[in-house]
């Protein structure tokens, strides 16, 4: 019972093994038959990365642009107040 134990056990081992084996062998037939795909797409991926860049550039001068005279207009309201607080006090 024990000898039927022990090679079941070593059946077990090497099934396992040989589904480790094939596992990474249909993982890298996959890497392999989608490579070009993915050599394809990088170019593709870089333009909307550049685009995606470039948008966020112009978005953000766009609200610069905005803010500033917001700023002046705020300092023209406030330094009056500061100095009629201050001749007030």
């Amino acid at each position: 019972m024990f000898s039927f134990l022990l090679a079941l056990f070593g059946f077990a081992i090497v099934a396992l093994m040989a589904l480790v084996v094939i596992a990474t062998a249909i993982k890298i037939t996959f890497k392999l038959a989608l490579l070009p795909l993915k050599l394809l797409f990088l170019p593709i991926l870089a333009v909307v990365l550049l685009v995606k860049f470039v948008l966020i550039v112009a978005l953000g001068s766009i609200l610069l642009a905005l803010f500033i005279p917001l700023v002046v207009l705020a300092a023209l309201i406030v330094i009056p107040v500061l100095i009629f607080g201050a001749v007030a006090s």
